[in-house]
């Protein structure tokens, strides 16, 4: 939609005062509606390259503050109805990691006071891949033998240094190995989660600076400004030049 925004000027004549009483009163008349809009924006080159200015959004910008909350890009362009939902998207994926490493700290944690009370395992300073190996073996000396026929010597477990197991029962060892996968399998789910978090910043960002090259694609068209002059009461009988200044909106 175009809005004319008018600016006038009136250029008289020595000629045109010194036309009829008749003539000087219209002209008077003119002057008169044209000088009392005081709400009439008076715009200056200055002023006016300050509002294109401030029209454009920085693709750069919108960018950065998606890549650091999701949505906040399209906010800064203007367009946060479809930001929201990067916004709404993160704060989920944020409380489904939070519950997936709380319930697996819990599981794991289970799981190890479990072996500790059934086969008794030392916990303190034992890496993961220990706790892998005492649900799959009813004790250390069954482990060294599985490994000593596969020719790994490397990962024998010391019987004399706190690395030694004995199952109580082989289903109890069955129930650990159980709780062990479901820990781990709660794990995965959370790094899942996690990279799913890295998409929808990603997702954002990319979004925002669509939505900001448009935004500055859309306020380049607008932002075009037309200049028009005409004489007013015409070329024969001219009572000055009014000159226009027009903005696209």
């Amino acid at each position: 939609m175009k809005t004319a925004i008018t600016i006038l000027c009136l250029f008289s004549s020595q000629a045109v005062f010194s036309q009829s009483t008749e003539n000087r009163a219209d002209r008077q008349l003119v002057y008169q509606d044209l000088f009392k809009r005081d709400a009439i924006p008076k715009y200056g080159s200055d002023q006016i390259q300050n509002a294109l200015s401030a029209s454009t959004k920085n693709v750069g910008l919108a960018v950065l503050y998606s890549l650091l909350l999701p949505g906040m890009g399209e906010l800064y362009v203007g367009e946060y109805g479809v930001g929201k939902f990067f916004t709404i998207g993160e704060a989920a994926l944020w409380l489904a990691y939070t519950s997936f490493e709380l319930y697996g700290n819990w599981l794991r944690d289970d799981a190890r006071r479990f072996a500790a009370s059934h086969a008794g395992v030392q916990l303190s300073g034992r890496d993961d891949q220990f706790f892998v190996d005492i649900g799959n073996f009813l004790n250390t000396y069954d482990y060294n033998e599985a490994k000593l026929r596969n020719r790994e010597p490397e990962k024998l477990y010391d019987v004399n240094s706190g690395l030694f197991w004995q199952w109580d029962s082989d289903a109890n060892r069955a129930s650990y190995r159980d709780l062990r996968i479901s820990h781990d399998r709660v794990f995965n789910n959370a790094q899942f989660v996690a990279a799913a978090i890295i998409v929808n910043h990603i997702a954002s960002a990319v979004n925002a600076a669509r939505l900001a090259i448009s935004h500055n694609a859309a306020a380049d068209e607008t932002g075009m400004l037309e200049i028009r002059a005409r004489v007013i009461g015409g070329i024969s009988r001219p009572d000055g030049i009014m000159i226009s200044l027009s903005k696209n909106f």
